[in-house]
């Protein structure tokens, strides 16, 4: 018979610890205080040499005939080719980018309402070559003249695997990131900057062009390329809460 009282005063014992946890009422629940968020972007790179070229090269020629123009052109990309094998470019660094027939016109003599002149068609075979052996690439541009191109492109330098030099941006960055926050942190009065999100915003290791005018078939021996260094570069989005 005194067990329903005896539950009621258990519960009207709990109601005012429930109270409190809400606190006053109509306030909602009580949230721990925060400092404000500071977001920072940052980007760090990593200077180093390059390990790898691209080369654009490739052969034109011209015929009254637009079938004997791309056979003389087959026969000297056949060449071309067979040149970059010799001299140890794999199957798979050599890309066709580009094969072109368009005919050709001569359009200096207009006067009288004169058509233009058809002076024949010319066929465009362009390879993209990846090299690298970069010791070796001013003496492979030579020989690709030798072997035929008619028209050579680039160097751009690169790095074949910048996972490694990745990596340590994101170091650079997190560590850049990091004395930032503290700084904003001190300047502002607050005791620390503590890391709550972040986000990688991108990376590069953009190629870095070396122009080379078109050459004849009469290029100077002995080209020389000088790979210097490229940057590879990552991009942080970070956000820090400031602590008292």
């Amino acid at each position: 018979m005194l067990r329903t009282p005896l539950l009621l005063a258990a519960a009207a014992l709990m109601i005012p610890a429930a109270v409190s946890a809400q606190g006053p009422q109509g306030a909602g629940p009580m949230v721990p205080a925060s400092g404000p968020i500071l977001s920072l972007a940052v980007t760090e790179t990593i200077q180093s040499a390059p390990d790898m070229a691209t080369i654009n090269t490739g052969v034109q020629t011209r015929s009254m005939s637009a079938q004997d123009a791309m056979t003389q052109n087959a026969a000297q990309m056949d060449k071309l080719v067979s040149m970059l094998v010799k001299k140890g470019i794999e199957r798979k660094d050599i890309q066709t980018s580009g094969i072109n027939l368009n005919p050709q016109y001569d359009y200096s003599d207009r006067t009288g309402g004169k058509p233009p002149r058809f002076m024949g068609y010319e066929a465009s075979n362009q390879l993209t070559v990846k090299v690298r052996k970069l010791d070796g690439a001013g003496e492979l541009v030579d020989a690709m003249v030798a072997a035929g191109a008619t028209n050579i492109n680039g160097p751009s330098f690169s790095i074949a695997d910048p996972a490694a030099l990745l990596d340590q941006a994101r170091t650079k960055a997190i560590s850049t990131a990091q004395a930032r926050a503290d700084l904003y942190a001190r300047a502002t009065g607050y005791r620390s900057a503590r890391l709550v999100g972040i986000s990688e915003g991108g990376e590069s290791s953009p190629p870095m062009p070396m122009m080379m005018r078109s050459m004849a078939m009469e290029a100077a021996p002995q080209t020389k390329i000088e790979p210097g260094e490229i940057g590879t570069s990552i991009s942080l989005n970070v956000r820090y809460m400031l602590e008292r």
